[in-house]
């Protein structure tokens, strides 16, 4: 069955504000921040999300251990317009005895197969991602 198409319906609230009524949920977007995130902010905290949802699945149905699983987005921005991102890091923090070759499959399966997000951003963006272990006995580097 194909996916359903991404709706999002906006209404101006003033200012640079917005409620965005998405298909099941909703939300403000504040081009400052304030009253919810900016609209750069939500594509940081979508991809993030997009990619921690993909590792934490991709461990879990490979009946890895997962105790915990947290991520820190940090992404460069251009100094000129479009202030688009140039470069990302994503950081995992992963809880639980999963074995280290796990983690950067689930990582290598996020970006380059699963990840909508990601696959739906310009391509020449620079993505770092790595992860640690959260038990100070085991700590990688992936991707």
């Amino acid at each position: 069955m194909p996916k359903p198409p991404a709706t999002a319906d906006l209404r101006w609230n003033g200012a640079l504000t917005f409620e965005a009524t998405l298909q099941n949920s909703a939300l403000i977007l504040d081009s400052r921040g304030v009253e919810g995130p900016s609209p750069v902010d939500a594509l940081a905290a979508a991809l993030a999300g997009c990619m921690s949802v993909d590792v934490t699945d991709i461990l879990l149905k490979g009946r890895h251990p997962l105790q915990g699983l947290r991520s820190r987005l940090v992404a460069e921005r251009a100094q000129d317009n479009p202030h688009r991102f140039l470069r990302v890091s994503l950081h995992f923090i992963v809880g639980g005895p999963v074995p280290g070759d796990a983690v950067d499959r689930a990582i290598a399966l996020s970006r380059d197969k699963y990840c909508s997000v990601w696959h739906s951003m310009r391509q020449d963006i620079g993505l770092s991602v790595t992860w640690t272990a959260e038990a100070s006995e085991a700590a990688s580097a992936g991707q």
